[in-house]
């Protein structure tokens, strides 16, 4: 079973620009309330940032859990979250520059607290 987001969903869920986040809560079974979040697409993943860094409790719930939902373009999917690190940040900043450049929450979407709080969001098994 294939992980990987199918190039035409990962272009939808980019586009309709509606993603809501929901990590799993403490009990590892109930979900928290879904987070609209900005997301981007970069190398067939998708990549979400924590506006207020690892402040965001969406993030650390993400961390913690490692698992929750995402609800996008007219669909729910079961995923997984991994932190991200390093010189994929830059390609991640471009994509939110190119998709965000006219917002002005852009400079700190870009900014350190942010990017230290960037997320890849991972299919748990295939689509249907």
């Amino acid at each position: 079973m294939s992980t990987a987001w199918n190039d035409d969903e990962l272009q939808a869920i980019v586009a309709a620009d509606d993603l809501h986040i929901a990590p799993l809560r403490e009990d590892g079974v109930t979900y928290g309330t879904p987070t609209w979040i900005w997301c981007v697409a970069v190398a067939g993943g998708l990549y979400v940032r924590g506006y207020n860094g690892a402040a965001s409790r969406w993030y650390q719930a993400a961390l913690r859990q490692k698992a929750g939902r995402i609800i996008a373009a007219g669909k729910t999917r079961e995923v997984r979250f991994e932190p991200v690190e390093g010189k994929l940040n830059d390609l991640i900043d471009g994509a939110y520059r190119a998709k965000y450049r006219r917002s002005p929450y852009l400079k700190p979407m870009i900014g350190a607290a942010a990017r230290a709080a960037t997320v890849r969001i991972i299919l748990a098994s295939a689509a249907p």
